[in-house]
């Protein structure tokens, strides 16, 4: 049966590195898997998204609206925009963050101050202060890998060795770090 996770985010945040860092270990544990990634305009905290699916044989890499067993927000407008892709029964992980987009910052849209209870309407959501967390452990930039820590627990997949997968990913000075981040993302939905 093939799994689907989307990862949302704004440009900057490491969605990108984690999802990559997600497919490494899942292609080392001998699934069959399929990545997509958006980019809008990423490099000026503009969305980016990316979808990962794996099981014993995925035809594609897309997800399509009510499909993804799990969405991993790394921020929480980006949580409301990404809804309509969980399943009925699928898993909802917000980071506790705010990053203004670009049509926030030029004025097109506001930042609503009600998102995680909006959110709450809809779905039963996991909210986790990944970057709090993060600058806890010395540097904010580890949040992405506290949100993979969410993704690997929710997801059942503790028997992957990713110790190694982050090893042959992680510039070594930020290694250990991030062993810790990704511990302390399995701890946080656990």
């Amino acid at each position: 049966m093939t799994k689907s996770i989307l990862l949302v985010g704004v440009g900057g945040q490491g969605t990108i590195l984690a999802s990559k860092i997600l497919t490494n270990g899942l292609m080392e544990a001998g699934y069959d898997v399929k990545m997509s990634e958006i980019h809008g305009m990423s490099q000026r905290g503009g969305s980016v998204s990316s979808q990962v699916r794996y099981g014993e044989k995925v035809m594609s890499p897309v997800i399509e609206k009510g499909k993804a067993d799990i969405v991993v927000s790394f921020e929480k407008m980006e949580a409301l925009r990404a809804l309509d892709y969980l399943k009925k029964d699928g898993t909802l992980v917000v980071n506790n963050e705010e990053i203004p987009s670009m049509s926030v910052i030029t004025g097109e849209e506001t930042y609503a101050d009600d998102i995680l209870e909006e959110i709450q309407k809809h779905v039963n959501a996991k909210v986790v202060d990944a970057t709090r967390l993060a600058a806890e452990l010395g540097n904010e930039k580890a949040a992405n890998i506290i949100l993979l820590g969410t993704i690997i627990k929710a997801m059942g997949l503790e028997h992957i060795h990713w110790d190694s997968i982050l090893e042959a990913n992680i510039k070594p000075q930020f290694l250990e770090l991030n062993k810790k981040a990704l511990k302390v993302g399995m701890d946080a939905v656990a």
